[in-house]
């Protein structure tokens, strides 16, 4: 699959176009009811700053014709039927009629449309949790030797009897009487737990941005950021928490980029116009049943700023969902 974050389309090669291959538009909203949908939808968008769509007398948008470019499917770390067996064109016949409903239409002639949008869809890898990792489980191991070898070493000291279990806070504190009674051994290995409980944690750290970048959380400017580090075990990091906690869990998502057809097709080059991320949460969800759901949502901000994260919710209800319209093959354009 392309690069999400920074990927490069082209009209030759194995990209796969829609529209000028299966042209689909279904101007009504979805229908097979679709209930039980769980989880905080999130929504991300970004516009280029010389991108601005012009309106009717009656406010409303003058359509924009478009094509599809299929970016590619990411699979995840867990089998999941719900979207492993999903296709390209399952996908675009859900987003085609969100994007009619902000007028964006697919275009047949290549000369009069306007953007390609690359189409991205999958399941986030999220990192592994500090519980039952075994940097953290040989660091507890560590740390409860150096605990016995402490209570053993006061014991000896007060010539009392020996105690079954000893605190072993304050291990962490650089101070030499906590680790004073023990072995040399002992202390080589809590040395070892924490250099690899550190490294885990700076991975830990990178797949959160990546994660974070791809979903548009880094939005926020609290995951990979100076600012985030800075509030983080703070009372301000609160937030930052609650947007860890969400992409360290395995969440569906989808990312349309919309880049300017006419240049790519006539001059070969890339102009992203903007781009759209939207994701919910894969626990208690399918992706099937959640993608009209993030995708209607998502909808209002196709080719507007979403100016930052936005997080709300999945709606209780139902969501009405029609099968697209399929109106005509044709082509691909030749150049």
């Amino acid at each position: 699959m392309h690069n999400v974050m920074n990927p490069r389309p082209g009209i030759q090669g194995n990209l796969k176009l829609l529209c000028f291959g299966a042209l689909l538009l279904s101007a009504s909203p979805f229908a097979n009811a679709e209930e039980g949908i769980r989880g905080v939808t999130a929504v991300a968008s970004k516009v280029c700053d010389d991108y601005v769509r012009t309106r009717r007398p009656d406010n409303t948008f003058m359509p924009e014709l478009f094509v599809f470019g299929e970016g590619g499917h990411f699979g995840g770390a867990i089998h999941d039927d719900t979207i492993d067996n999903l296709k390209f064109i399952d996908v675009a016949r859900v987003v085609a009629p969100a994007l009619a409903s902000d007028a964006y239409l697919p275009g047949k002639d290549p000369s009069k449309t306007k953007l390609l949008i690359m189409v991205y869809w999958g399941l986030t890898i999220p990192p592994g949790t500090i519980s039952g990792n075994p940097a953290y489980d040989n660091l507890s191991i560590s740390q409860n030797a150096i605990s016995s070898a402490q209570g053993l070493g006061i014991a000896k000291q007060a010539n009392a009897p020996t105690p079954r279990f000893s605190s072993f806070a304050g291990l962490n504190s650089g101070s030499w009487q906590a680790i004073r009674d023990a072995r040399d051994d002992q202390i080589s290995s809590l040395s070892s737990a924490l250099t690899e409980l550190a490294l885990f944690n700076v991975l830990r750290d990178q797949s959160d941005f990546r994660n974070a970048t791809m979903l548009g959380y880094d939005s926020a400017d609290l995951i990979g950021s100076e600012h985030g580090r800075y509030v983080r075990g703070t009372a301000f990091g609160l937030k930052r928490t609650e947007l860890v906690s969400e992409i360290e869990e395995n969440r569906y998502f989808v990312v349309l980029m919309a880049y300017d057809f006419q240049l790519m097709w006539k001059q070969k080059k890339h102009k992203l116009l903007w781009e759209t991320r939207f994701s919910i949460s894969e626990a208690h969800n399918s992706f099937g049943k959640a993608l009209p759901v993030m995708t209607r949502y998502a909808a209002k901000f196709f080719g507007q700023p979403s100016n930052g994260l936005i997080r709300t919710q999945a709606p209780d209800g139902k969501v009405e969902v029609r099968d697209p319209t399929l109106i005509e093959f044709i082509s691909p354009p030749r150049n």
